[in-house]
């Protein structure tokens, strides 16, 4: 029978309710399986839906606090960057307590997710990650759906940490800023698409204050165009970083071109590993019949 479980909506990567990437909180996904979860995660129609569980023994006995289980529309993803953020911020709010002082830890699909307060913020550990260069083939087609030349491609690279981009950087921020993709053929090219560009005015290598435009373009999971996307920017900056185009820490706009205004910190700490935070603001709190 279905029954009412704690729910709530969060705007993440942003201070400011309405203008980040809204994320639905089941806080109680117990008993739900996976088809109940999928059709309320279609329903809300939000680019993803989580759904809080205990951790399981395995992911207890490493130190998780909760496990998480994330939804698009079109199906599940064993991990996702706003999701991630979004759902601590809910489970902190309703009063979960984590084990550690310092630490947040996340069970989900693609294993275990450090996540720390930065400030006022969340910020989650970019988790491990693979990259490849292209096909020249699909990176044509990808570049003719975009609208885009050969020549405003500074470089290109499949990324994958639980979740798979192409990921695109492109020569400067009107470039990414214009675009109007045919979103039906990245859908039949089978891939997501996340474009990013330098802002050169404050791209000094040392500079706390480097810019980064992005867009993802997300049709293959129903969404045409994502407002914030973390596990995107968690592997832009691990690409980026490593290849020296951006520095160790910068801020991350996008959403831009869908009146959105999201912030994404990146920040790589002293051992090399990478931290994506943000802001999460509760904009409905209530129940949901599951």
């Amino acid at each position: 029978m279905p029954q009412l479980r704690p729910f709530a909506q969060v705007d993440v990567f942003t201070a400011q309710p309405y203008l980040g990437n809204p994320l639905a909180v089941v806080l109680d996904g117990s008993s739900l399986n996976d088809a109940q979860m999928q059709g309320f995660a279609r329903w809300t129609n939000l680019s993803e839906t989580t759904f809080l569980l205990p951790p399981t023994p395995e992911g207890a006995a490493q130190g998780a606090d909760y496990r998480v289980r994330i939804f698009t529309p079109g199906g599940e993803l064993p991990f996702a960057g706003h999701p991630t953020l979004g759902s601590c911020h809910a489970w902190l709010e309703a009063g979960g307590a984590p084990r550690a002082k310092d630490r947040i830890v996340q069970e989900c699909a693609k294993g275990l997710v450090q996540i720390c307060r930065d400030g006022s913020r969340l910020a989650f550990a970019a988790p491990s990650f693979q990259r490849k260069n292209p096909s020249p083939g699909l990176l044509a087609q990808v570049a003719h759906a975009l609208g885009l030349t050969a020549k405003q491609i500074i470089s290109a690279q499949h990324l994958s940490n639980g979740t798979e981009w192409l990921g695109v950087l492109v020569d400067d921020m009107q470039s990414v800023l214009q675009l109007q993709p045919d979103h039906p053929a990245l859908k039949n090219l089978g891939v997501k698409v996340g474009v990013a560009a330098v802002d050169s005015a404050r791209a000094a290598p040392d500079s706390i204050a480097a810019k980064l435009e992005v867009r993802a373009f997300a049709a293959l999971n129903g969404i045409n165009e994502d407002p914030v996307t973390g596990s995107l920017n968690a592997s832009l900056a691990q690409w980026l970083i490593a290849d020296e185009y951006m520095p160790p820490s910068y801020v991350v706009h996008q959403g831009t071109c869908i009146q959105r205004e999201g912030r994404i910190h990146i920040r790589q700490d002293a051992s090399g590993q990478v931290w994506v935070g943000g802001d999460s603001v509760t904009c409905i709190r209530g129940s949901a019949t599951l």
